[in-house]
């Protein structure tokens, strides 16, 4: 044991898990870490313009590298400006651990009007955190903080939540340091790996749907195994882009739409093998198949489709099991799906029921742009929510989206991340205007850090989506329209560098040029309203005007 403050137990502690970096901002009530920060060179502090970006950070940090993101706010304000980065790991099961301060121990609860006071603050993240505490004591840092690591990386991964009031940072007490504990990856009991394997060898036609819980637990390859050992072609959820190459022969890609040449795939399936994803598909289908659902959260199996085997396990621990298991049942009587997967895929590629203009255009300017093992991050803009049927995505980890919690702006500080995390690989942030305005504040980290993205930015002086639906839907836009800055400036401004595109299809020109300064670019695109994509042309009722009340 030794005699340590509660901030230098914490950054121990921090050292010990493996931590490299932490994203944050050094305020008031965090000086005792802050302190400790500085005296320990093993750990880089990227420090923010605003504590929104330091969640987001730490979530691009964990999506492409496979660790923990490390995050640290003050509490209160901190805490609520931190929720998006939060709301948008949780969505995505993304391992981001938050390190928030407190006010002073005699006054929480108490309501006494406190710097920075929030009454219950833990409640704050409750809905998008797996786990929450708080401590008092110096002693306590050690074994709190090794368990938020490992709740963020055990079973299904998601956000935590961390604190302590700021005389626990400064207080000195004999402190006992642990080892990180051993993540231990379950395995389904075989009664049930053995019924699994039962109903798919007994399956006509077999899918797998393979969703974002199988980068969770670094499983592409074995998926890749899996696959290919027993020729079952994969359908990808957005959040699955890049487990499989969607080049590869059993690859059918991920633009799963209301109607379709994948809706008529799975539709036709008797069993879809759901593999680390919720099944929670913006289009249902398979209705009438077996859904055997390999994934670690038991809550997930039946929650969506009734008609359910769950296999409650790690994809990675699990898949090698089932393979062997299915082979050793005999394997399926199916045929290859490669020859239908090949003539699907061509379809998809040139088929205009499927391809939409300018966007279908748009997308293969930037695919020619960007190279192969480039890290992509998509915002929500017009663009980005085509990029989740049609860009290309080769390589493990390197499709990144918002996910179901869907937060405009968080595309820059999350490739910001990215970039931390993988900084010998080519990042590039795909943003429109609007949601580039809510972080454009960290250029400035950017320039003060090195941290060389390319950050692509679609002009079209709105916020184009509402635009659109709202001329579309109810005769007529509203306040969708900006008073841009000019961005070339902006980013010179900062001391990055500015570029302008002549048109959306000059950005395969532009891109290479900027990967090869080596340094922040900032490459600005005009760009014209899109018409609404095919795959999302159903409506959701609350979105047309309506002639009385909806059910």
């Amino acid at each position: 044991m030794a005699k340590l403050s509660g901030g230098e137990a914490l950054i121990k502690s921090l050292v010990r898990e493996g931590v490299e970096v932490i994203f944050g901002l050094p305020g008031v009530q965090m000086y005792g870490i802050v302190a400790a920060l500085r005296d320990e060179p093993s750990i880089k502090f990227v420090v923010t313009r605003n504590e929104t970006s330091t969640t987001y950070m730490a979530d691009g940090y964990a999506r492409t590298t496979g660790r923990p993101g490390v995050a640290m706010v003050v509490p209160g304000p901190g805490i609520y400006n931190a929720g998006g980065g939060l709301s948008t790991a949780f969505s995505r099961s993304s391992p981001v651990v938050l390190i928030a301060g407190q006010i002073p121990r005699d006054g929480i609860g108490k309501n006494f009007g406190g710097l920075h006071e929030v009454n219950d603050q833990k409640e704050i993240t409750n809905p998008v955190t797996k786990w929450q505490k708080q401590v008092l004591r110096p002693h306590e840092v050690p074994e709190s903080i090794h368990e938020a690591f490992r709740q963020a990386q055990s079973d299904r991964p998601s956000p935590v939540h961390f604190e302590l009031p700021p005389e626990t940072m400064v207080e000195r007490e004999e402190v006992e340091l642990l080892e990180p504990a051993v993540i231990e990856r379950k395995v389904p009991a075989d009664s049930v790996i053995e019924q699994a394997a039962k109903e798919i060898t007994a399956a006509r036609k077999p899918v797998i749907y393979a969703g974002g819980g199988i980068a969770r637990s670094d499983a592409e390859a074995e998926l890749v195994a899996f696959a290919e050992a027993h020729q079952i072609a994969v359908l990808t959820s957005a959040g699955g882009k890049g487990t499989m190459s969607e080049r590869h022969a059993l690859a059918l890609g991920g633009s799963l739409g209301p109607t379709g040449q994948l809706k008529d795939y799975i539709e036709d399936a008797d069993v879809v093998i759901g593999i680390g994803t919720r099944f929670s598909m913006r289009n249902q289908a398979a209705d009438k198949a077996r859904l055997v659902h390999i994934d670690a959260d038991p809550e997930m199996i039946g929650h969506v489709h009734q008609n359910s085997l769950g296999v409650v396990g790690d994809v990675k621990a699990t898949l090698p099991k089932l393979q062997a298991a299915i082979s050793a049942a005999g394997g399926g009587s199916w045929d290859s799906p490669a020859p239908e997967v090949s003539r699907i895929q061509e379809a998809l590629a040139n088929s205009e029921e499927e391809l939409n203009q300018p966007q279908e255009d748009y997308i293969r300017a930037l695919q020619e742009g960007a190279p192969d093992d480039a890290i992509m991050v998509f915002g929500m803009t017009q663009l980005g929510y085509y990029s989740r049927p049609r860009w290309i995505t080769e390589n493990p980890k390197s499709y990144i989206d918002s996910g179901y919690s869907g937060n405009l702006g968080f595309a820059f500080p999350t490739a910001l991340g990215a970039k931390v995390g993988n900084p010998d690989k080519p990042v590039i942030c795909v943003s429109g205007d609007g949601g580039f305005m809510y972080n454009s504040s960290e250029i400035s980290t950017a320039v003060k850090y090195g941290i060389n993205l390319v950050t692509v930015i679609y002009n079209d002086g709105h916020y184009g989506n509402v635009a659109r639906d709202m001329d579309d839907d109810f005769g007529g836009t509203y306040e969708t329209d900006f008073v841009n800055p000019d961005f070339v400036k902006l980013a010179e401004a900062y001391g990055a560098v500015g570029l302008r595109a002549k048109d959306p299809f000059d950005v395969k020109n532009v891109i290479p040029k900027a990967l090869a300064m080596n340094k922040p670019v900032f490459i600005d695109v005009p760009v014209s309203r899109v018409p609404r994509p095919k795959q999302w042309s159903a409506r959701a009722p609350w979105t047309t005007p309506q002639d009385g009340l909806l059910d």
